[in-house]
């Protein structure tokens, strides 16, 4: 497959067709074209670029018009704490800032930062977080070929259509939210963006009203689904929805693939990473009940391997090793500073994703745990370890650990209880639900200092 530069160079030729939708309007591909590129016609090629993102039109275009001119854009919530936002400047010196006046509502404005440019590979395209919105300063370095190629590989397998109109229900700034907004966009596709969420009734009037016929979401906000009766709800327009974001629980797999197949829609349930772009695996819609607990097969284009301690090859089904994944839309690695942009590939095609993982007889696989301290809460992935640094650094003595969407942060101190999981919040801006907080006299710690995680439980 041949891969060009600017993989947005032909949205006009879907022209007066609806790209971006709101409650308030319709903005076509045309329109789309000439909002990116009057948002960033000052911007100069392969500039550096922080754009803050919210779900709308105007974060959209900013992003096309970065694409456009070879500029490379960071993309940040616009949720991140101001301090840690500040970090981030000063780290890496960006050229310009793209965001809504006061990271709130308003018109996005251009700001000049830096006039010096910066050494850049060639290939870079976009930098994604890889910690939620802890405002880690590690991010991952994704290529114009890696976005291509997983664009590509996701609109074959979802068949997405001129006539699929998605609606967002995730950060544009996370790799799956980003994702859905790339792929209906190359497609010809319309996007509806908002800032309402499943929680609120107005949401699932706009899927009703504008005929929305798929969305995405994350493992936490199923379980709000179903607690909501959603598969109960009158959405005639609604042709499948996505799953990715972390492991959704098997019964709850079992209910809404269950659910659809008696509507006649599809339920799809994918695995990936922002290291990986966005997409690795997939369940196609007809094995959806029958591979309950799957992440699926890989994505076209894409092969996986299991690995075991030795780095050799586990070629029988059934048996545990790590997960590797070899395709175009392997990303070229991490930056954590100014000078990482000049990197060039790192992975060559091939990401050690660090889970657990076994295949069975028919080839599907299916995740048992993970190596490294990561979690996934409510869809946003936490680096532990960064938590505690960050935690610490604010007085609080600490370790964190537990499972999906529940995150323990053990104390010594109990007046702190209660504070600990307000700057946690704070930080990372996931709901206090999250987090829990336990009085621990003492931090298990091993002879070299180490905690003894293995002894929280």
């Amino acid at each position: 497959m041949t891969y060009n530069y600017n993989f947005f160079d032909e949205l006009e030729k879907f022209g007066d067709a609806p790209a971006v939708e709101t409650e308030c309007k319709i903005i076509s591909y045309s329109q789309l074209v000439n909002m990116a590129e009057n948002l960033t016609r000052d911007i100069f090629s392969r500039a550096l670029v922080f754009l803050v993102c919210k779900n709308e039109p105007e974060a959209i275009a900013g992003y096309i018009g970065c694409i456009r001119k070879r500029a490379v854009p960071v993309l940040i919530n616009s949720t991140i704490d101001k301090d840690l936002f500040n970090s981030l400047k000063n780290l890496y010196r960006p050229n310009y800032i793209l965001c809504p006046e006061n990271f709130n509502d308003g018109e996005y404005k251009l700001s000049l930062e830096n006039k010096s440019p910066h050494e850049i590979f060639n290939d870079l395209a976009i930098l994604l977080t890889t910690s939620g919105s802890t405002g880690s300063p590690k991010f991952v370095r994704q290529s114009y070929k890696n976005i291509q190629a997983n664009t590509h590989s996701i609109c074959e397998y979802l068949k997405i259509s001129r006539n699929d109109k998605a609606i967002t229900t995730m950060p544009m700034s996370y790799t799956y939210g980003l994702s859905i907004i790339q792929t209906h966009l190359f497609s010809g596709a319309t996007i509806f963006t908002t800032e309402k969420n499943f929680f609120n009734r107005d949401f699932w009037q706009i899927m009703r009203d504008k005929k929305i016929n798929t969305f995405g979401a994350v493992p936490y906000t199923y379980e709000m689904l179903d607690k909501l009766r959603f598969l109960k709800m009158n959405l005639p327009d609604l042709k499948y929805i996505t799953q990715a974001g972390g492991h959704l629980n098997k019964d709850l797999q079992n209910k809404f693939a269950r659910g659809f197949h008696e509507q006649n829609k599809k339920f799809i349930v994918m695995y990936g990473a922002a290291e990986a772009t966005a997409r690795m695996s997939y369940i196609p819609s007809e094995y959806a009940l029958n591979k309950i607990g799957s992440i699926g097969i890989a994505i076209p284009g894409g092969r996986f391997e299991i690995i075991d301690d030795d780095q050799n090859i586990i070629t029988a089904p059934n048996l545990s090793g790590e997960l590797v994944y070899y395709g175009d839309n392997v990303t070229l690695g991490y930056a954590q500073c100014l000078e990482d942009l000049a990197k060039n590939d790192e992975n060559k095609g091939r990401l050690l994703t660090g889970d657990i993982a076994k295949f069975d007889e028919d080839g599907f696989f299916y995740i048992e745990g993970r190596k490294k301290r990561f979690l996934k809460i409510f869809g946003n992935r936490v680096n532990l370890a960064e938590l505690e640094e960050i935690l610490k650094a604010r007085g609080y003595e600490c370790a964190c650990t537990g499972v999906d969407d529940h995150l323990k942060i053990y104390m010594t101190d109990k007046t702190k209880l209660t504070t600990v999981i307000e700057t946690a919040e704070s930080v990372t801006h996931l709901n206090r639900a999250a987090f829990e907080a336990v009085y621990i006299e003492k931090i298990p710690r091993n002879d070299a200092g180490k905690i003894l995680y293995s002894e929280l439980v």
